[in-house]
Protein backbone atom coordinates (compact mmCIF):
# COMPACT_ATOMS: atom_id res chain seq x y z
CA UNK A 1 0.00 0.00 0.00
CA UNK A 2 1.32 3.45 -0.88
CA UNK A 3 2.26 5.68 2.09
CA UNK A 4 -0.29 8.33 1.12
CA UNK A 5 -3.11 5.77 0.96
CA UNK A 6 -2.04 4.29 4.29
CA UNK A 7 -1.99 7.71 5.94
CA UNK A 8 -5.47 8.48 4.67
CA UNK A 9 -6.66 5.21 6.19
CA UNK A 10 -5.04 6.14 9.50
CA UNK A 11 -6.97 9.42 9.54
CA UNK A 12 -10.21 7.66 8.66
CA UNK A 13 -9.66 5.16 11.48
CA UNK A 14 -8.94 7.88 14.04
CA UNK A 15 -12.06 9.79 13.00
CA UNK A 16 -14.17 6.66 13.29
CA UNK A 17 -12.72 5.10 16.44
CA UNK A 18 -11.29 8.12 18.29
CA UNK A 19 -7.79 8.15 19.84
CA UNK A 20 -5.95 4.94 18.96
CA UNK A 21 -2.74 3.25 20.05
CA UNK A 22 0.11 2.57 17.64
CA UNK A 23 -0.30 -1.17 18.21
CA UNK A 24 -4.00 -1.06 17.31
CA UNK A 25 -3.41 0.94 14.13
CA UNK A 26 -0.60 -1.40 13.05
CA UNK A 27 -2.86 -4.42 13.60
CA UNK A 28 -5.74 -2.93 11.61
CA UNK A 29 -3.59 -1.89 8.65
CA UNK A 30 -1.36 -4.98 8.66
CA UNK A 31 1.95 -3.07 8.92
CA UNK A 32 4.67 -2.74 11.55
CA UNK A 33 4.42 -0.40 14.52
CA UNK A 34 7.55 1.36 13.27
CA UNK A 35 5.77 2.16 9.99
CA UNK A 36 2.77 3.54 11.88
CA UNK A 37 5.03 5.72 14.05
CA UNK A 38 6.67 7.22 10.96
CA UNK A 39 3.25 7.87 9.42
CA UNK A 40 2.02 9.54 12.61
CA UNK A 41 5.09 11.74 12.72
CA UNK A 42 4.48 12.75 9.09
CA UNK A 43 0.79 13.49 9.69
CA UNK A 44 1.57 15.39 12.88
CA UNK A 45 4.11 17.53 11.02
CA UNK A 46 1.44 18.25 8.39
CA UNK A 47 -0.97 19.36 11.11
CA UNK A 48 -3.48 16.58 10.38
CA UNK A 49 -3.45 14.89 13.79
CA UNK A 50 -2.11 15.21 17.32
CA UNK A 51 0.33 12.74 18.81
CA UNK A 52 -0.56 11.45 22.26
CA UNK A 53 1.28 9.02 24.49
CA UNK A 54 1.44 5.68 22.67
CA UNK A 55 -0.72 6.78 19.75
CA UNK A 56 -2.59 9.65 18.14
CA UNK A 57 -5.92 11.45 17.81
CA UNK A 58 -7.44 13.73 15.19
CA UNK A 59 -7.26 17.47 15.73
CA UNK A 60 -11.04 17.52 16.06
CA UNK A 61 -12.19 14.43 18.00
CA UNK A 62 -15.78 15.27 17.12
CA UNK A 63 -15.14 15.13 13.39
CA UNK A 64 -17.03 12.30 11.74
CA UNK A 65 -15.77 10.53 8.66
CA UNK A 66 -18.36 10.80 5.91
CA UNK A 67 -17.53 7.37 4.47
CA UNK A 68 -17.97 5.59 7.78
CA UNK A 69 -20.25 7.62 10.00
CA UNK A 70 -21.71 10.47 7.96
CA UNK A 71 -25.07 8.77 8.13
CA UNK A 72 -25.27 9.61 11.84
CA UNK A 73 -25.82 13.25 10.95
CA UNK A 74 -28.92 12.30 9.00
CA UNK A 75 -27.73 13.93 5.78
CA UNK A 76 -27.32 10.78 3.69
CA UNK A 77 -28.77 11.03 0.21
CA UNK A 78 -28.21 7.48 -0.99
CA UNK A 79 -28.42 3.93 0.30
CA UNK A 80 -25.11 2.07 -0.09
CA UNK A 81 -26.62 -1.06 1.45
CA UNK A 82 -29.31 -1.23 -1.23
CA UNK A 83 -26.73 -0.57 -3.95
CA UNK A 84 -24.52 -3.44 -2.77
CA UNK A 85 -27.53 -5.73 -2.32
CA UNK A 86 -28.35 -5.30 -6.01
CA UNK A 87 -24.89 -6.48 -7.11
CA UNK A 88 -24.86 -10.16 -8.15
CA UNK A 89 -28.14 -10.57 -6.26
CA UNK A 90 -28.91 -14.02 -7.68
CA UNK A 91 -25.49 -15.41 -6.74
CA UNK A 92 -25.78 -13.97 -3.24
CA UNK A 93 -29.12 -15.62 -2.76
CA UNK A 94 -27.72 -18.94 -4.00
CA UNK A 95 -24.87 -19.00 -1.46
CA UNK A 96 -27.13 -17.66 1.28
CA UNK A 97 -29.64 -20.47 0.74
CA UNK A 98 -26.88 -23.10 0.80
CA UNK A 99 -25.47 -21.65 4.01
CA UNK A 100 -28.90 -21.57 5.66
CA UNK A 101 -29.38 -25.24 4.79
CA UNK A 102 -26.45 -26.03 7.10
CA UNK A 103 -28.35 -24.74 10.15
CA UNK A 104 -30.34 -27.19 12.25
CA UNK A 105 -32.95 -26.59 14.94
CA UNK A 106 -31.44 -25.81 18.33
CA UNK A 107 -28.31 -24.10 16.99
CA UNK A 108 -26.94 -20.71 18.00
CA UNK A 109 -25.52 -18.87 14.99
CA UNK A 110 -23.71 -15.57 14.62
CA UNK A 111 -24.41 -13.50 11.51
CA UNK A 112 -21.96 -10.90 10.21
CA UNK A 113 -22.72 -7.48 8.74
CA UNK A 114 -23.58 -7.27 5.03
CA UNK A 115 -26.12 -7.90 2.32
CA UNK A 116 -25.40 -11.61 1.88
CA UNK A 117 -26.15 -12.13 5.57
CA UNK A 118 -29.50 -10.41 5.03
CA UNK A 119 -30.32 -12.94 2.33
CA UNK A 120 -29.14 -15.77 4.61
CA UNK A 121 -31.48 -14.54 7.36
CA UNK A 122 -34.38 -14.68 4.91
CA UNK A 123 -33.73 -18.41 4.43
CA UNK A 124 -33.61 -19.09 8.18
CA UNK A 125 -37.35 -18.68 8.65
CA UNK A 126 -38.99 -21.87 9.89
CA UNK A 127 -36.02 -22.93 12.02
CA UNK A 128 -36.04 -22.95 15.82
CA UNK A 129 -32.67 -21.33 16.48
CA UNK A 130 -30.90 -18.45 18.20
CA UNK A 131 -29.38 -15.74 16.00
CA UNK A 132 -26.81 -13.26 17.30
CA UNK A 133 -26.01 -10.28 15.07
CA UNK A 134 -25.14 -6.58 14.76
CA UNK A 135 -26.70 -6.53 11.30
CA UNK A 136 -29.81 -4.33 11.44
CA UNK A 137 -31.10 -5.76 8.15
CA UNK A 138 -30.98 -9.23 9.72
CA UNK A 139 -32.78 -7.86 12.77
CA UNK A 140 -35.53 -6.39 10.58
CA UNK A 141 -35.86 -9.66 8.67
CA UNK A 142 -36.19 -11.86 11.76
CA UNK A 143 -37.77 -9.56 14.36
CA UNK A 144 -41.28 -10.98 13.92
CA UNK A 145 -40.30 -14.65 13.67
CA UNK A 146 -41.45 -16.15 16.99
CA UNK A 147 -39.43 -19.34 16.42
CA UNK A 148 -36.12 -17.48 16.35
CA UNK A 149 -34.49 -16.16 19.51
CA UNK A 150 -32.89 -12.94 18.33
CA UNK A 151 -29.92 -11.33 20.11
CA UNK A 152 -28.93 -7.88 18.87
CA UNK A 153 -25.41 -6.73 19.76
CA UNK A 154 -25.09 -3.13 20.91
CA UNK A 155 -22.89 -0.47 19.36
CA UNK A 156 -22.75 2.64 17.22
CA UNK A 157 -25.40 2.77 14.49
CA UNK A 158 -24.22 3.07 10.88
CA UNK A 159 -27.56 3.85 9.30
CA UNK A 160 -26.48 3.81 5.68
CA UNK A 161 -24.92 0.38 6.16
CA UNK A 162 -27.65 -1.06 8.39
CA UNK A 163 -25.27 -2.16 11.12
CA UNK A 164 -23.89 -1.63 14.61
CA UNK A 165 -20.13 -1.30 15.05
CA UNK A 166 -17.47 -0.10 17.46
CA UNK A 167 -15.92 -1.09 20.77
CA UNK A 168 -19.31 -1.65 22.40
CA UNK A 169 -20.16 -4.28 19.78
CA UNK A 170 -16.78 -5.93 20.24
CA UNK A 171 -17.26 -5.96 24.02
CA UNK A 172 -20.70 -7.56 23.61
CA UNK A 173 -19.13 -10.30 21.50
CA UNK A 174 -16.85 -11.25 24.38
CA UNK A 175 -19.97 -12.08 26.39
CA UNK A 176 -21.57 -14.50 23.89
CA UNK A 177 -20.74 -17.77 22.16
CA UNK A 178 -22.08 -19.33 18.96
CA UNK A 179 -21.70 -22.76 17.47
CA UNK A 180 -21.34 -21.31 14.01
CA UNK A 181 -20.37 -17.94 12.51
CA UNK A 182 -21.46 -16.95 9.02
CA UNK A 183 -18.82 -14.47 7.90
CA UNK A 184 -18.95 -12.04 4.98
CA UNK A 185 -16.09 -10.41 3.08
CA UNK A 186 -15.18 -7.77 0.55
CA UNK A 187 -12.93 -10.24 -1.20
CA UNK A 188 -10.70 -13.29 -0.84
CA UNK A 189 -7.11 -13.02 -2.04
CA UNK A 190 -5.48 -15.69 -4.14
CA UNK A 191 -3.74 -17.11 -1.06
CA UNK A 192 -7.06 -17.50 0.75
CA UNK A 193 -6.76 -14.45 3.00
CA UNK A 194 -10.10 -12.83 3.85
CA UNK A 195 -10.10 -9.07 3.20
CA UNK A 196 -12.33 -6.11 3.95
CA UNK A 197 -12.54 -2.57 2.60
CA UNK A 198 -14.03 -0.98 5.74
CA UNK A 199 -11.51 -0.70 8.56
CA UNK A 200 -14.08 -0.20 11.30
CA UNK A 201 -15.51 -3.67 10.54
CA UNK A 202 -12.21 -5.57 10.73
CA UNK A 203 -11.87 -5.79 14.54
CA UNK A 204 -15.56 -6.69 14.74
CA UNK A 205 -15.12 -9.59 12.32
CA UNK A 206 -12.09 -10.82 14.26
CA UNK A 207 -14.09 -10.72 17.49
CA UNK A 208 -16.84 -12.74 15.81
CA UNK A 209 -14.34 -15.38 14.77
CA UNK A 210 -13.19 -15.74 18.38
CA UNK A 211 -16.81 -16.06 19.56
CA UNK A 212 -17.69 -19.10 17.41
CA UNK A 213 -16.72 -22.77 17.24
CA UNK A 214 -17.01 -22.95 13.45
CA UNK A 215 -16.37 -20.20 10.89
CA UNK A 216 -18.26 -20.37 7.59
CA UNK A 217 -17.30 -17.80 4.97
CA UNK A 218 -20.25 -17.04 2.68
CA UNK A 219 -19.19 -15.25 -0.50
CA UNK A 220 -20.32 -15.46 -4.11
CA UNK A 221 -17.81 -16.18 -6.86
CA UNK A 222 -17.41 -12.50 -7.73
CA UNK A 223 -15.27 -12.10 -4.63
CA UNK A 224 -12.71 -14.75 -5.69
CA UNK A 225 -10.09 -13.51 -5.98
CA UNK A 226 -10.85 -10.16 -4.43
CA UNK A 227 -9.18 -7.24 -2.76
CA UNK A 228 -9.49 -5.10 0.36
CA UNK A 229 -7.48 -2.62 2.37
CA UNK A 230 -7.26 -4.78 5.51
CA UNK A 231 -6.74 -8.46 6.25
CA UNK A 232 -9.42 -9.99 8.46
CA UNK A 233 -7.97 -13.48 8.77
CA UNK A 234 -6.13 -16.22 6.92
CA UNK A 235 -7.51 -19.46 5.50
CA UNK A 236 -6.42 -21.24 8.67
CA UNK A 237 -9.18 -19.42 10.57
CA UNK A 238 -11.90 -20.77 8.26
CA UNK A 239 -13.65 -24.12 8.48
CA UNK A 240 -16.01 -23.89 5.52
CA UNK A 241 -16.41 -21.63 2.49
CA UNK A 242 -19.71 -21.47 0.62
CA UNK A 243 -19.39 -19.95 -2.84
CA UNK A 244 -20.53 -20.36 -6.45
CA UNK A 245 -18.99 -22.14 -9.43
CA UNK A 246 -17.69 -18.86 -10.82
CA UNK A 247 -15.17 -18.53 -7.98
CA UNK A 248 -11.55 -18.49 -9.13
CA UNK A 249 -10.31 -22.15 -9.24
CA UNK A 250 -6.82 -21.28 -8.00
CA UNK A 251 -8.19 -19.47 -4.96
CA UNK A 252 -10.53 -22.37 -4.19
CA UNK A 253 -7.59 -24.75 -4.44
CA UNK A 254 -5.52 -22.61 -2.05
CA UNK A 255 -8.36 -22.76 0.47
CA UNK A 256 -8.72 -26.55 0.12
CA UNK A 257 -4.97 -27.02 0.54
CA UNK A 258 -5.25 -25.04 3.78
CA UNK A 259 -7.80 -27.59 5.02
CA UNK A 260 -10.95 -25.56 4.32
CA UNK A 261 -14.07 -27.39 3.16
CA UNK A 262 -15.17 -25.51 0.01
CA UNK A 263 -18.84 -25.91 -0.91
CA UNK A 264 -19.91 -24.85 -4.38
CA UNK A 265 -23.58 -23.89 -4.32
Amino acid sequence: MLPQSRRELILRTLRADGPSEVRSLADKLGVSQATIRRDLEHLDADGKLTRVYGGAMTLDPGEVNSDINGDINGDDIDDPFADVAAERAEDKDTVARAAADMVQDGETVLLDIGTTMHRLAHHLHGKRITVITSNLAVFDELRDDADIELVLLGGMVRRRYHSLVGFLTEDNLRQVHAGRLFLGTSGVRGDGAVMDTTLVEVPLKRAMIKAADQVVLVADGGKFPGVGVARVCGPGDLDVVVTTASADPATRLALQEAGVDVITA
